[in-house]
């Protein structure tokens, strides 16, 4: 799959030794064969992948910087820190282990927009590579100290108040799913004055579960924190750009509030400091719980269709503090402006020092949604003509909005149904105040696609 996400195949059949030089060599010509970090998240399949990207954007001219294992945002943080021409995370994010793939940010540090993508993948289609002749073929060095720069901005962010968590000493169980995670998170929750129970964090590869990081998936996680009378747990998907809350009981408080929390804890801090009127920016599928906090500290909140690079760029643009993705992916611009599970970390953390009580008060303090989601396999359909059919049928039941697939908004609830970046689904997302009410929604519409 070619998308704004990257690409992404199946190790083997889909994503094979031919597709990953092309795209690597391709890039490397985006981006005028200058110097390029790369860095993995930690799949058995990574290696050699990894020294197929190496030696394409070698032979086209490139230097490139090896990483290591570490998350997508280090190597993102890499890009802006050590001013290089781009980057390549080889990742999969929350797909199994069977699928690897490719996601390329611009010099920037951001991930490459839907234009830039255009220029880019016109690049790989064209072919004709012109590779360097053996004495001027790129170089390749190893850079093992981008994790602890990526840690140490964590800790110096300035709306984190270390000591304060350290006096807290919550006990923490962080479960890695033995990828990129396992490199970092440990580490930052311990110079965080946390007592650590470590989950899946022995960066194997060898995932110990379904790593996407959903209720369904962290049943291990709920039995250990409730088993060692933990104050929170914390799940990190494969790259480490998403982060999902397990309470002192065991159960979820939701992916979406990872970004809410963080949102409150942004706005209550620009508050203090005397400053308001800002902007929140996340995408079309995320609770409206970030439009209440928003509401409550005068913020407004603007969205997005989903996918980083436009919830990132519109916060650049706009200047916004902090947003995201309710996928569990926090954006905070001041240590760089992408997903983030680690600012994830140090945010929740905070949160709760600030709070004092257990980790589910703290979710009650936040407005209450209930998220339901489900998929519906595309096959032979005509997944853009059915979306065009179901808005007419709507008509002015709900508020539309066609900026990414269809989203419906209706005055206690909504209903989101969009083309996924990575897999070939329709996404169906709906929010209600109770979980009855959204999961009759995503019942409903998935009927609709179906044409019955």
């Amino acid at each position: 799959m070619v998308s704004i996400s990257g690409i992404r195949g199946v190790v083997g059949s889909t994503l094979t030794p031919e597709v990953i030089t092309k795209y690597a060599a391709a890039f490397s010509e985006y981006c005028k064969r200058g110097p390029i970090a790369v860095g993995r998240d930690g799949r058995i399949s990574g290696p050699p992948i990894v020294d197929l990207v190496a030696g394409a954007l070698r032979q086209m001219g490139s230097d490139v910087i090896d990483l290591g294992i570490v998350p997508t945002p280090t190597v993102a943080l890499a890009v802006e820190r050590l001013g290089l021409a781009g980057g390549i995370s080889v990742t999969a994010s929350h797909n199994p282990m069977v699928w690897n793939g490719l996601k390329f940010f611009a010099c920037t540090g951001l991930f490459l927009n839907l234009d830039e993508n255009k220029a880019f993948w016109a690049i790989a289609d064209r072919g004709g590579f012109e590779y360097r002749p053996w004495d001027r073929v790129g170089k390749r060095s190893d850079r093992q100290d981008l994790r602890e720069a990526h840690m140490d901005a964590v800790l110096r962010m300035p709306i984190l108040r270390p000591e304060l968590i350290r006096k807290r000493r919550l006990k923490v169980v962080v479960d890695c799913v033995n990828a990129s995670g396992g490199t970092v998170a440990p580490e930052l929750l311990r110079q965080l004055g946390c007592e650590v129970v470590e989950l899946y964090c022995d960066v194997s590869g060898v995932f110990a579960h379904t790593p996407e990081p959903i209720p369904e998936n962290l049943g291990d996680l709920a039995q250990r924190v409730k088993a060692e009378k933990a104050d929170v747990g914390l799940a990190i998907d494969p790259d480490s750009d998403r982060l999902v809350v397990i309470d002192e009981r065991g159960e979820p408080i939701g992916e979406e509030y990872t970004v809410t929390t963080a949102v409150d804890l942004v706005l209550r801090r620009e508050q203090d400091w005397g400053r308001s009127g800002h902007t929140v920016v996340v995408n079309l599928s995320t609770t409206r719980a970030v439009e209440d906090v928003a509401k409550r500290y005068g913020a407004s909140c603007v969205r997005t269709p989903v996918g980083e690079i436009n919830v990132a760029q519109r916060m650049v643009d706009l200047g916004a503090v902090i947003g995201g993705e309710g996928s569990g992916g926090v954006i905070y611009p001041t240590v760089h402006a992408g997903r983030d599970a680690l600012v994830g970390v140090g945010m929740v953390l905070q949160a709760l020092a600030e709070h004092a009580g257990p980790t589910s008060s703290w979710r009650a303090s936040l407005p209450q949604y209930t998220i339901t989601k489900g998929k519906v396999e595309v096959g032979s359909l005509d997944a853009r003509a059915r979306l065009a059919e179901i808005a007419e049928e709507v008509g002015s039941a709900g508020r539309v909005n066609t900026d990414d697939g269809l989203k419906i908004d209706f005055p206690d609830a909504w209903v989101h149904l969009r083309l996924s970046n990575t897999e070939p689904i329709i996404r169906i997302i709906a929010e209600a105040p109770d979980r009855s009410s959204a999961d009759a929604l995503v019942t409903r519409f998935t009927q609709r696609i179906a044409g019955r």
